[in-house]
């Protein structure tokens, strides 16, 4: 049986869970160990000896590991084309990394600059007035990014056709905002509605709750918003 080794809150790892509830390939899950204060530490063993990254996610196939969210799902969709989470066409397959690639390195660029609303305000003012101001001009950023892609789905229910890894990677890097404090949805129809379509599939809404769930515990900054 495979086995990934993921994180509470770990957005890449997550991806890696709805691809495998959506093609509905029985995996085990080891949680890393993760709180606020510490991050990571101690980094887990296993995802030592198989990322030099240091990171999860790590999936383990028999005496394959992998690592990094993108080449997982494509390994996956590989061993198990059914259903497929790529398009038929090169071409397409092409536009769909790009996509995954906007979630993962373009949207989630100005994402990064919230996560600070998941710690207490930082006992040095001028630190944490540096910070307000770095998370309000991030979501600048994010508001144009939404805009862009609530243009790109307009009439359409997916971002490729049928469900995809786009799909997925953006679904994530979209739920963070929200996670974060971030800009609405509201003002954006089409991306609000296709977020409200994928909450409704069991693999995200699982992967939204659990991400809730661990919040709840790990970072009580967020409740106090």
């Amino acid at each position: 049986m495979l086995k990934l080794y993921s994180g509470p809150l770990s957005l890449f790892s997550r991806k890696v869970e709805i691809a495998l509830g959506e093609k509905g390939i029985p995996y085990e899950r080891e949680f890393v160990a993760f709180t606020q204060e510490r991050g990571y530490q101690p980094r887990h063993p296993a995802v030592l000896a198989a990322n030099p990254k240091r990171q999860v996610p790590v999936l383990v196939d028999g005496d394959l590991s992998l690592f990094d969210s993108t080449v997982i799902l494509e390994y996956l969709d590989e061993l198990y084309p059914d259903p497929p989470l790529y398009p038929a066409t090169p071409q397409e397959r092409a536009r769909c990394r790009l996509a995954e690639l906007d979630a993962d390195e373009i949207l989630f660029a100005p994402v990064r600059q919230l996560l600070f609303r998941t710690e207490p305000p930082h006992a040095d003012p001028v630190r944490h007035a540096a910070n307000v101001a770095a998370g309000k001009e991030a979501e600048k950023l994010i508001e144009a990014r939404f805009n862009e892609l609530d243009l790109r789905l307009a009439g359409r229910d997916f971002f490729c056709g049928s469900l995809s890894v786009a799909d997925i990677g953006l679904f994530m890097t979209v739920l963070f905002t929200q996670r974060l404090s971030g800009p609405q949805l509201s003002p954006y129809p089409a991306l609000e509605g296709w977020y409200r379509r994928l909450l409704a599939r069991p693999a995200f809404a699982k992967a939204a709750a659990e991400i809730a769930a661990a919040d709840r515990e790990l970072s009580p900054a967020l409740a106090a918003r």
